[in-house]
């Protein structure tokens, strides 16, 4: 009898808007951010195994097997429900790692998600919730699968519905490091705190982005060519550069004239992930 086996999709997010509003006491900064997801994303196939091991068959460059956010997902997820199966886990990588996308956190949250259904464990979502929140402060965004307005480290979430649009995503070559740009002398960590209703437009920078910009020059070329055809943004800590466009024709277009010295990728925003989709379609 072939083992249960589970395609599901691990999506892209965007941060429409960052700022810092101050440090904390054990060295991590508050802040506000807008999480929306992208129609494009990874690809991660499970089957599931009856001798209770959990291998990851893609390699990552220079990421040890147990130390890869997947597996570390998938072991503490076995460990706290306590369930006898294994599985084996294999990824259609895209996503950029240091990209700002959310690739890993996502990655951990599909696995979650994708588990608890193989492994029929049950779990709510608040309960898959907080053990993502220990893999990272991104995953219970990608766990719950719904647009969010964050706070605190960005577990915090409220429900948002922002516009849709269609995005142009630049993804310089190269890895931002989160803590390093953290950690920068410069980075503006007063901005004032800002309500979360109406989903604020015309106050939707990023306070990470000069930081970035003056630290990574091809992240700065990126802004600055994106930048000629609409409003250029950095999600996350970068280095990935977006801006939204109504239609994917147009998206398309300067998609073509920007992608030959440049890579990237056209996109939907969607407030509701695709990973949630396809796991409603499976009820």
């Amino acid at each position: 009898m072939n083992a249960p086996r589970l395609t599901l999709p691990s999506p892209a997010k965007l941060n429409l808007m960052l700022h810092i509003l101050g440090r904390r006491e054990d060295g991590y900064h508050e802040l506000q951010t807008i999480f929306q997801f992208l129609d494009y994303g990874d690809e991660i196939t499970f089957a599931v195994r009856d001798d209770g091991v959990i291998r990851l068959h893609t390699e990552f460059a220079g990421v040890p097997h147990d130390s890869n956010l997947i597996v570390r997902a998938a072991k503490q997820l076995q460990e706290q429900s306590a369930c006898p199966l294994g599985i084996d886990i294999w990824i259609e990588k895209v996503l950029p790692m240091g990209g700002g996308i959310g690739g890993g956190s996502s990655n951990a949250a599909t696995t979650l998600l994708g588990l608890n259904h193989l492994w029929q464990l049950g779990w709510d979502e608040d309960r898959l919730a907080a053990l993502g929140l220990s893999l990272g402060a991104d995953v219970p965004v990608f766990v719950r699968g719904h647009a969010a307005f964050a706070e605190g480290v960005g577990e915090k979430l409220t429900p948002v519905d922002p516009e849709e649009p269609w995005y142009l995503v630049l993804v310089p070559q190269v890895s931002v490091s989160t803590a390093e740009i953290f950690s920068d002398p410069l980075l503006t960590r007063d901005t004032p705190p800002i309500k979360v209703r109406p989903v604020p437009k015309g106050n939707s920078r990023n306070d990470c982005l000069p930081v970035v910009a003056r630290r990574y020059p091809d992240v700065r070329n990126a802004l600055n060519l994106l930048g000629k055809f609409t409003e250029a943004k950095l999600t996350g800590t970068g280095s990935c550069v977006f801006g939204g466009f109504p239609s994917k024709a147009e998206a398309d277009k300067v998609s073509a004239l920007l992608t030959e010295t440049l890579t990237g990728f056209v996109a939907k925003g969607s407030n509701v992930s695709m990973l949630h989709r396809k796991l409603q379609s499976l009820l």
